[in-house]
């Protein structure tokens, strides 16, 4: 298999379109760890369903002067982490699989990493171990603009509809307001549990 050399971001539970790009088995994963941290993106916000459509959950950042990603470090001085466990809780106690994997998901928000990356990572093993995958990735040993793998630094958008095709499926509140596209991957696992895995390797991606 000829593998393709993928940059990308590392995004607080990321929305489903990242995790397809992750875990297309003929992406070789190298995580940017070296950009200057950019505001109003997934890599400290989620999107999950809420009873009133998307809910954006949002880790705040301290703001200390360090620019590079890998130096971002967390605010606690909220208790942000309660915040977002119970919005989620909220969300999608009621829908099908949220019970079953309740007690893995409670664990991201047991963690209290310093670093915004490195709590994101941990978020990510955690997903990994709820989709029984074992994903290898590496992280850059420098920033480089135009870099030779695949760019996915700006590909994903929390503020710009998702340009990656996928179909739609049943949400706790869709009934009610619809299909929501594209979000957190914690939607898509509470309201698909197993099948989860194959419904990412469907996604139509676009390079």
């Amino acid at each position: 298999m000829n593998m393709t050399n993928v940059l990308l971001p590392v995004f607080y539970m990321p929305p489903i379109s990242w995790f397809s790009v992750f875990l297309n088995p003929e992406n070789e994963i190298i995580f940017e760890q070296f950009e200057n941290f950019p505001k109003q993106t997934y890599r400290n916000r989620t999107n999950i369903y809420g009873a009133n459509g998307r809910l954006s959950l949002i880790i705040p950042i301290s703001h200390n002067g360090k620019k590079e990603f890998r130096d971002t470090e967390i605010s606690y001085r909220e208790d942000w982490r309660s915040l977002h466990w119970k919005s989620i809780k909220t969300a999608y106690q009621s829908s099908p699989y949220f019970e079953y994997y309740e007690d893995k998901f409670r664990k991201i928000f047991d963690l209290q990493e310093k670093f915004l990356f490195d709590f994101n990572l941990k978020g990510l093993e955690i997903f990994q171990q709820i989709l029984k995958t074992e994903k290898a990735q590496s992280l850059n040993e420098e920033y480089i603009k135009k870099p030779e793998s695949i760019n996915f630094r700006e590909k994903f958008s929390a503020k710009q509809p998702s340009e990656f095709q996928m179909e739609e499926y049943y949400q706790t509140f869709s009934d009610k307001l619809g299909f929501l596209k594209d979000l957190s991957v914690l939607d898509l696992i509470c309201n698909k549990g197993p099948e989860s895995l194959t419904y990412m390797k469907n996604i139509k991606q676009s390079y």
